[in-house]
């Protein structure tokens, strides 16, 4: 296993929850090639006694563990770091299983088996989008009827009440609300929001159905599906 002993370092630091060794090996040597510091982990206790101790930056974090279930290490993780970007591998293609870690605060998911390029590909744009909010001497406002995103502190507020996004479902509202009214493809929200391909259409309607839930769950709905063309967002008084 890749050592990590030692104090905290300007490095990057992503912490690797996985119980199969080999995987967490292979993980923690893909992360040390990408020029970050990798701190695993083979069980949730030791997860989260790690993540204290380290402050990671973004975590690889495994659905299934031989003690605390993936997702209960995530809301843990969540509570006490609100904003650390996760990345959850998964062995299910189930799209509630999907749908149960965003909800829980996932940011990302790949399914096994996977690349490791792809692996690195979405926690480089994890951790971009993460830091992209901080030091920034504007204070951008979406507004659209009665949302309200604020990018600079990544607050979004729908009739006055907080919202709470991952930083994924920040991104594509973001996305959303930069174009209201017009229709966005799927492949455009990949390559805005993604960067690239990976995951396909599937990934983008995981993602809008989480993010419908949160926005437009009790409410006059905001994001429609254009069939066979894309999603787009408008005020609740359009009446689309």
């Amino acid at each position: 296993m890749t050592s990590t002993s030692g104090p905290r370092t300007g490095r990057v630091r992503v912490l690797i929850v996985d119980d199969e060794p080999a995987l967490n090996e292979v993980l923690s040597v893909a992360v040390t090639e990408a020029g970050w510091r990798p701190y695993p982990a083979l069980d949730g206790r030791s997860a989260l006694r790690t993540a204290r101790d380290c402050a990671p930056h973004a975590v690889v974090l495994d659905g299934m563990l031989p003690d605390l279930d993936g997702l209960q290490v995530l809301r843990r993780l969540r509570f006490e770091t609100p904003k650390l970007p996760v990345l959850m591998l998964t062995a299910r293609d189930a799209l509630e299983h999907r749908l149960d870690g965003l909800e829980a605060g996932a940011d990302d998911y790949v399914t096994k088996p996977f690349s490791l390029e792809e692996v690195v590909l979405r926690l480089r744009a994890l951790l971009r989008r993460a830091g992209s909010g901080h030091g920034r001497p504007d204070d951008r406002v979406h507004v659209l009827g009665d949302l309200v995103l604020t990018e600079n502190t990544r607050e979004v507020r729908r009739a006055g009440e907080p919202v709470q996004l991952t930083a994924k479902e920040f991104d594509l509202l973001g996305l959303l609300l930069g174009h209201p009214r017009q229709v966005l493809s799927k492949a455009q929200i990949l390559d805005h929001v993604w960067s690239s391909s990976f995951g396909g259409g599937n990934l983008v309607e995981v993602y809008i159905s989480s993010l419908r839930r949160k926005i437009d769950r009790g409410r006059t709905p905001m994001i429609h599906t254009v069939r066979g063309l894309g999603y787009s967002i408008s005020a609740a008084e359009d009446g689309r």
